[in-house]
């Protein structure tokens, strides 16, 4: 096996600048087939690491995203009094009722308009999401037409900075805070007072209640309570499926343009790898014959050759997958399909997707090997050798 192997990889060096050709040709579609990978496990990781599994969103029932729903304040108190709802430290009830509204704004770069979400909080939003952080300025006052916005708003829409105003409902708003929340869905918010964005957007009702769990295994029983309420008409989640639920639409078509694409492109990649095999056993006709002399068995060669295939495309595989790490680097705006709001993630690699890359290279080698392999294996002795 090691002898093969090593008389494999040999070939490839002698041939460097066809290896080195073919190989990059792998290589940009794994690149490809890699990123949309990222792509897609960015958005995902975005969500759903947004989220914390002992918070509960409850919407109206039927209603797909916070955007959509509507709570009235009477069904909202109901809610605010289930005993399972934790307290802090200084015995407050972690329970907080929002409110979401998209407004436009334009861009920095090009001046195009983008929807942002607007989110309504009151004083427990924050202590909800111990995950944000506020890097500048303050927090805005409660009964006051002042915001804070999230570090990606800040940085790619005109008015979002600190200091700047923002003016939509009608009225200007002062931005006293910019905050943080790590490669999560909240820094592409704005946030300010419930009570005055329902006066502003002439809201009468909320849009969510968000709470925390004292026990979080106690979940099934507090969703139970309140879907079975015919007084209500809501439905609770755990936040992480919540917005897990939101990435799946888009994280599914990420996927299959994904595959589509690379699938496409392979077959380059693979009719590439195909010539490269077939000009090598061209070439290597004597020594082919050679071998079987020796006592090498056709399985043997097929071996070795099949071996070179897969090791041009592991090299392939290998280089596609490091320039596509370098992805991770950038940071990019899309819409959030599910709310239609524009949503700021990075790309994310992580084991599952160096795998799948480097297994798909392999099968772009084996596959453009494979009858090569089999050409060389049926090769007959005599005949190779009067070649030489």
């Amino acid at each position: 096996m090691g002898l093969i192997l090593l008389y494999s990889l040999r070939n490839l060096m002698t041939r460097r600048l066809t290896t080195a050709l073919t190989a990059g040709g792998m290589a940009m579609v794994v690149f490809v087939f890699a990123t949309v990978l990222m792509l897609s496990e960015g958005l995902r990781q975005t969500l759903v690491s947004t989220g914390m599994d002992d918070n509960v969103v409850v919407i109206r029932k039927g209603s797909q995203v916070e955007v959509q729903s509507s709570i009235e304040r009477a069904k909202a108190s109901l809610i605010e009094t289930l005993p399972e709802i934790a307290t802090d430290e200084h015995g407050n009830r972690l329970v907080a009722r929002e409110i979401l509204v998209l407004i436009v704004m334009p861009r920095r770069a090009d001046g195009k308009q983008g929807n942002v979400t607007i989110r309504g909080i009151t004083a427990r939003s924050a202590a909800l999401r111990p995950q944000v952080r506020l890097i500048e300025g303050r927090m805005p006052r409660e009964g006051s037409s002042e915001l804070m916005v999230g570090k990606a708003i800040a940085e790619k829409f005109s008015g979002g900075g600190l200091g700047e105003t923002l003016r939509f409902a009608r009225r200007d708003w002062q931005v006293v805070g910019i905050f943080e929340a790590g490669n999560r869905a909240y820094s592409s918010e704005i946030w300010g007072d419930r009570e005055q964005m329902m006066q502003a957007f002439r809201r009468p009702v909320d849009s969510s209640v968000i709470f925390r769990l004292r026990d979080g295994a106690a979940f099934e029983s507090v969703k139970q309570v309140i879907e079975s309420d015919p007084r209500l008409m809501l439905e609770a989640k755990r936040e992480t499926r919540y917005y897990e639920e939101q990435s799946e639409m888009m994280s599914k078509f990420l996927s299959i343009l994904g595959l589509s694409l690379s699938t496409i492109f392979s077959i380059g990649a693979v009719i590439g790898a195909m010539i490269t095999m077939y000009a090598a056993v061209a070439s290597r006709t004597a020594e082919i014959g050679t071998l079987r002399a020796l006592g090498f068995g056709r399985t043997t060669v097929l071996f070795a050759f099949l071996c070179e295939s897969l090791l041009l495309g592991l090299i392939g595989g290998i280089a596609g997958v490091f320039l596509a790490s370098f992805m991770q680097l950038l940071t990019i705006s899309t819409m959030n399909w599910q709310t239609f709001s524009e949503l700021t993630f990075c790309f994310a690699m992580n084991y599952g997707i160096v795998f799948k890359s480097l297994a798909f290279s392999m099968l772009m080698g084996i596959t453009g090997g494979l009858l090569p392999a089999f050409r060389a294996a049926r090769r007959d002795i005599v005949e190779a050798l009067r070649t030489a």
